[in-house]
C-alpha cells in the first residue's frame, strides 16, 4: 500500500514537471530577435500609395462600392456604396453590415436574407466595383490573415485586431510592418506586448503597408518576404 502511494506520488510530480517545462518552452517562445530591427523612432511616412487590386480575400470597409445582381429582380440590382459604419443599404431588405467581409461572404448573408423574405431560392452575385485607396495586408500568425480596408489614423493594434487578433503560435512580441519609403522597401519590428504596457508608442499604419505577426505558421511569410529585401533595409529602424 506503502509503495503504491509512493508510485502514484512520483507520477504525479512527473506530469507537473513535464506540464511545467511544456508552460516555460511556450513562453520562451514570445520572445524579441529576428533579422529585422525595432524601430526606436517615429515610423517615417510611406511613399504616396498605389492601388493595390483586390482580390478574393479583401475585406469591405467604408467607401467601397459593391455590385450586387440578384438574378430576374431588378429592384434589388445595382451598385450600393458601403458607408461610414460599414453598412449597405438594400431597397426592402434595409442595412445589411458588410464591413470585414469579403464580397462572397456578403453575397452568401444577402441570399440567406432574400431567401427568408422575399425570394424563393434567389441566385446572388456581389462583386467588388471599386475599392478605397487605403489598404493594408495583415498577414502571418494571425486569426484571419487578408487585405484590408482602414481608416485614416488606424495605429498597429487596431490593424491587428482586424485581422482578429494573434494566433495561439504567434508571438506577439515581433511584429514587422514593411513599407515602401524613398522607392525602398522597408522594415521594422514592434512588441505588441510592449505597446499594450505602454512602453512604446502604438505606430499609425498606412495604405500599403504590410504587417506580418511572427510564429510557428508565419515562418514562410516572413522568409518570403524577408527575401526580397534589400539587406541595408533589414537592420535599421525607420
Amino acid at each position: 500500500m506503502r509503495t503504491s502511494g509512493v508510485k502514484q506520488a512520483w507520477q504525479c510530480l512527473s506530469t507537473w514537471v513535464v506540464m511545467a517545462g511544456a508552460a516555460a518552452a511556450l513562453a520562451g517562445c514570445a520572445t524579441r530577435g529576428g533579422p529585422v530591427a525595432y524601430a526606436t523612432d517615429p515610423l517615417a511616412k510611406p511613399d504616396i500609395p498605389t492601388e493595390i487590386a483586390p482580390n478574393n480575400d479583401y475585406h469591405l470597409g467604408p467607401a467601397d462600392v459593391l455590385n450586387v445582381s440578384v438574378y430576374g429582380v431588378s429592384e434589388f440590382s445595382g451598385d450600393y456604396t458601403v458607408d461610414s459604419v460599414g453598412r449597405i443599404k438594400l431597397p426592402l431588405v434595409g442595412d445589411v453590415p458588410v464591413q470585414g467581409q469579403t464580397a462572397d461572404q456578403v453575397a452568401a448573408v444577402l441570399t440567406q436574407k432574400l431567401q427568408a423574405t422575399y425570394l424563393r431560392d434567389p441566385k446572388v452575385q456581389v462583386v467588388l466595383k471599386t475599392a478605397q485607396s487605403q489598404r493594408i495586408t495583415v498577414d502571418g500568425s494571425v486569426a484571419q490573415p487578408g487585405l484590408y480596408a482602414i481608416a485614416a489614423d488606424t495605429t498597429l493594434i487596431q490593424a491587428i485586431a482586424t485581422a482578429k487578433g494573434v494566433t495561439d503560435d504567434g508571438n506577439p512580441r515581433r511584429v514587422v510592418i514593411f513599407r515602401k519609403i524613398n522607392g525602398v522597401r522597408q522594415a521594422a519590428a514592434f512588441d505588441l506586448t510592449d505597446i499594450r504596457r505602454g512602453k512604446m508608442p502604438d505606430p499609425q499604419v498606412y495604405s500599403n503597408d504590410i504587417i506580418v505577426v511572427d510564429g510557428n505558421g508565419a515562418s514562410k511569410t516572413f522568409k518570403n518576404v524577408i527575401s526580397a529585401l534589400p539587406i541595408a533595409a533589414l537592420f535599421r529602424p525607420f
